[in-house]
């Protein structure tokens, strides 16, 4: 008796276009405006009565687990260039939602009183920054693009792994002590709101143009999960939106409160994605 009353239920809420809840899996890479994003639809989600774990991945794992279906969505898919590998490799078994944030950029970046402008000076002023470029996590699409910008403009540099926090905490020492250093880096980053950074010109296009970041997921999704689904082909965020969100969790901001303090003060884009 009580199954077919759920069964019942069930069905009359579909009629009626009632919201069914459901447990998400969000997929994302701990890279700062990935956290903010995913925090983000995180609690619009929750809003929406539904139930939302967040996965933490590296980037090739992030996208491995969409496409078998561990997670639901994610975020987090830099396009056309930094995980066109990825991409190339499992789009067939993904579903490429679209894009989420515009205006996107990976390359390398120096403190803006570092007297070299351009990638192609790093051959012969590699003693400014000790021969090095400070990286993030090895698997990235942007340490990738940056070992074939090692090659393509033969430099004596070493590229170095790392993560986002240690990139950008190797960053903080140098302008600190007013020291030189090359950043692999990426727009939206809130590092750009606080300090004084150029990107390094990359007349070769190593690092291609403008990206943007882009929602994917499972394939299925749209039919189990219709309402989810709804609202993730409308979610979309600046790129001041991002940056002035990741500041604030640099400066000790809990990404969860500042995630729900954005959406209160955000009601009228969130409104339009849940509509």
């Amino acid at each position: 008796m009580l199954r077919k009353l759920a069964a019942l239920l069930v069905a009359t809420a579909a009629m009626t276009g009632v919201a069914r809840a459901a447990d998400v899996n969000l997929a994302y890479v701990e890279w700062s405006d990935a956290v903010v994003a995913t925090n983000i639809l995180k609690t619009v989600l929750e809003d929406e009565g539904n139930t939302v774990t967040l996965t933490p991945l590296p980037a090739a794992a992030m996208w491995q687990a969409v496409a078998t279906g561990e997670a639901d969505a994610m975020v987090a898919a830099w396009l056309p260039v930094t995980h066109k590998d990825y991409y190339e490799k499992l789009k067939d078994q993904v579903d490429l939602i679209g894009p989420n944030v515009e205006g996107a950029k990976i390359g390398w970046a120096v403190p803006a009183y570092t007297d070299i402008s351009s990638v192609a000076e790093l051959k012969d002023k590699g003693d400014l920054v000790d021969n090095q470029i400070i990286g993030i996590d090895p698997g990235a699409g942007l340490m990738q693009a940056s070992e074939k910008a090692v090659k393509e403009y033969d430099l004596p540099e070493k590229l170095v792994d790392g993560s986002d926090a240690t990139m950008t905490a190797a960053l903080k020492d140098a302008i600190d002590r007013k020291q030189n250093i090359v950043v692999t880096t990426w727009t939206p980053h809130w590092m750009f709101g606080r300090w004084d950074l150029k990107y390094l010109d990359d007349p070769k296009g190593v690092f291609g143009g403008e990206e943007t970041v882009n929602t994917v997921a499972r394939k299925g999704l749209k039919d189990d999960m219709p309402e989810v689904y709804a609202i993730l082909s409308k979610f979309k965020l600046t790129l001041d939106d991002e940056q002035k969100v990741m500041l604030e969790n640099e400066e000790g901001g809990d990404p969860a409160d500042t995630a729900k303090k954005w959406v209160e003060n955000n009601s009228d884009k969130v409104k339009a994605w849940t509509e």
